[in-house]
Parts: structure tokens; sequence; C-alpha cells
């Protein structure tokens, strides 16, 4: 039997971060604050707002430190209610708790996006923003979505985690909201082990995101090569006004991250591929779906997933232990233990766990698999053949007809 490939190790660190991060522990000096300009997080937020086409980033120490900054910076009141898809990762409404806001969850259909119709229903004279997670890279319709929260003047912040290369239309995912945060967790398209990246245009929000970040008495000149005339008045408005949650990304982070920005063309190039050829293969299994892209949508993948149909709770859970005699790992969000993107897991929701029939009924069968972008064909191969021949060893040799 040809041996699985090895799905978690990341690419390497490009060569050009190594100079950069000898210095750095030569000279031991790893805060971004050290220097009077262009350290190594400074030149990271230029490069990376340059990259998306965004005014304004700010470097913080993950991706849900991004989110909560964003929650703090939009200055909300306390208790606000913060419309969350059901579908996502347990640090979306945790980041929500954490700035004192409530989460509400709305339903996901089984194609892992936000159901139009309950999001509408339930984006009230309540709800005082928005996140919308683009979970596991699958993008929601953003143009329904912003025509509604625009309409009501709610702002819209997007969990971009898995989407870095995505675009909607041609826009970059993260730039369509009034925030966009990024991650830089190892499993994502940009490896740093930690961190995280926020996007705006808007001025005001970035200058109370970056002292709340930990940008201490004047050190949020750092951050810009230069500060215009609006950045210069909304720091001054918001000097010594707001506490100090020291999330901050330091340099050495930073220097992993820079030389990878590069890379991101590419990365995201042969991520689509692979997820496309291991998703025809797939499809072609009566028991195996992977939901297609929406039209305006170029995904960024960096793991396929895909629902089983027609399997029972044991049959799924033979499926689950047929692959990994394959050597693949399938992790059913619904029926794995403790699962963190399993809404009905996440106890410390304020109001309780919501009643979510359709969002459950689509993580009992929705499967998730990694398909690192590095993959040769020959192991994108491997992957496909053991899932399908997983779904025939436990329901049956059955294949769809052309074109179903």
């Amino acid at each position: 039997m040809t041996l699985p490939p090895n799905v978690y190790d990341a690419e390497p660190i490009p060569h050009a971060a190594r100079a950069e991060i000898d210095k750095m522990l030569k000279s031991g000096d790893l805060f971004r604050y050290t220097a009077p300009e262009n350290a190594p997080v400074t030149l990271l937020e230029q490069e990376f707002s340059a990259l998306m086409g965004s005014k304004y980033a700010l470097a913080v120490s993950s991706c849900s430190a991004a989110l909560f900054l964003s929650l703090k910076a939009l200055n909300l009141p306390r208790d606000a209610r913060v419309l969350i898809p059901g579908f996502t990762f347990a640090a979306v409404p945790s980041s929500v708790v954490h700035a004192d806001c409530v989460p509400v969850l709305c339903e996901v259909g089984d194609n892992y996006r936000i159901d139009l119709k309950d999001f509408d229903a339930k984006l009230d004279s309540t709800i005082s923003a928005v996140i919308i997670s683009h979970m596991r890279g699958h993008t929601s319709d953003m143009n329904a979505i912003m025509a509604l929260c625009d309409a009501r003047d709610i702002p819209v912040i997007e969990d971009a985690a898995h989407s870095l290369g995505t675009t909607w239309s041609g826009r970059n995912i993260g730039t369509i909201g009034k925030i966009g945060c990024f991650s830089f967790q190892s499993y994502k398209l940009v490896n740093a082990g930690e961190g995280g990246i926020l996007i705006t245009d808007d001025a005001d929000l970035v200058a109370r995101a970056v002292i709340m970040s930990g940008a201490y008495e004047h050190n949020w000149a750092k951050h810009f090569n230069g500060i215009d005339a609006e950045l210069e008045s909304a720091f001054a408005r918001w000097q010594n006004q707001l506490p100090l949650y020291n999330l901050r990304l330091s340099n050495l982070s930073a220097a992993i991250i820079r030389p990878q920005l590069d890379e991101v063309p590419r990365r995201v190039s042969d991520g689509r591929s692979g997820h496309d050829h291991v998703a025809e293969q797939l499809n072609s299994s009566l028991w195996l779906h992977v939901p297609p892209a929406l039209p305006q949508e170029e995904r960024a993948p960096d793991s396929i997933q895909f629902n089983l149909t027609g399997l029972s709770d044991n049959d799924t859970a033979a499926f689950v232990a047929a692959a990994a005699t394959r050597g693949i790992k399938v992790q059913v969000f619904g029926q794995s233990t403790d699962n963190a993107r399993a809404f009905w897991n996440w106890k410390f929701l304020p109001e309780g766990i919501p009643e979510l029939p359709q969002t459950r009924a689509m993580l009992m069968r929705a499967c998730d698999t990694r398909l690192p972008a590095r993959l040769t064909r020959a192991e994108q191969d491997v992957i496909a053949q053991a899932l399908l021949d997983a779904a025939d060893e436990v329901m049956g040799t059955q294949t769809r007809a052309y074109g179903t």
C-alpha cells in the first residue's frame, strides 16, 4: 500500500528570514517598539496592507486578538449583541464574550455558508455588529450580507483566518467589511506558529485598536511611516482614554512572516488546484459531496471539506475508522469529541446553547481533511483514493452518473 503523505508539517520558512532572525538573536531586540522606526512588525504591517489593498494594518498576537480588538475598537456598549455564524471556531464567540458582548448565532447551510433567511431574521434592531467567519475558507454571499448590514448601518468584521488569498468578485476577502482579521497560526497559509493581523481603511478605528493593542505613551507613531492628519487627530483623541490589553506581535514572528508574503500567490494557486483535483474525485462517489464555490468566489483552500450523504451515525463512524486504517484522518465536526467547531460545545455562551437544527444536521455529516498546498498530485491522489475506498468499504461501490 502506498504510504499516505504527511499533511501536518508546514512549508519550510524561507531562507530570507534567517539573516533577520540571526540578527535579532544576536541583539536580543525582539520588542516591536525598541527601534525608533521600521521595526520588523511595522514593516510587516506596511507590507500586508499593501498586499491586501487596505490603508492600515495592525499585527497582533493572534487572529482571536484581532477579532477582540476589532470589537473593542468599534466602541460597542457592554452587552452589545453580535451576530455570528453557528459554524465557526470557538475563538470567535470567545472573542465576543471577551469584548463584553453577547454572541447571537445564525444558521449555516450544508454548503458551510450562512443561511441568509435566518441571518436576515436575526439581524434586527438588537444587533450592534456582525462577524462573518469565512469558515475553512468558504465565503458566504457577501453581496447579500453587506446589503443587509449597510441598510441597517451595522458594521461587519470579516473573520478571514482561513481566507488569505481568497477573492470575492475580484476583491480581497477581508477588505469588504469594515475590518478584516487574519491568522498566522501554523495551519494557515502563512505560518508563524501564532500571530494575527487586522486591516481597515478607518483611521479612527485603527487608532483605537493600535492603542489598545499595547501602544503605550506615543509608541503608536512607530506603526506608520508618517502620520497623516486624520490619523494624528484620531490618536490625539484617544491618547490615555483607552485600556491597554498588550496583544502585540514580536519582531521575531514578523521576521518569520514577512518573506512568506511573497509566497502567497503561489500557495493560493497550488492550494486551489490541489483542492479542486481532489474534489472532482470525491464527487464521483455517491456517498461523498464537496459543495462548489459560489460564482463570485475564488478560493484559497488549505484543507478540504465534504459531506457524507446517505450515511447513518454508525456508517459515519465506520467511514472515519476506515479512512484512519488507510492513514487519512477525517474529522467529522459534529461527531468528534468536544470539537471546538460544534456550537453545542460552547458552554460559555451567555444566553445558553441555541437551537440551530440546520447547522447541527450539517455538522453531523461534514468532514474535514488536511490538504496542504505543498502536496504533489500523487500525494493528493493517495488521499482521494483512500477516502473513496473508505466510503466503498462501508457503503458499497456506487458512483454518481456523469453531470450529477
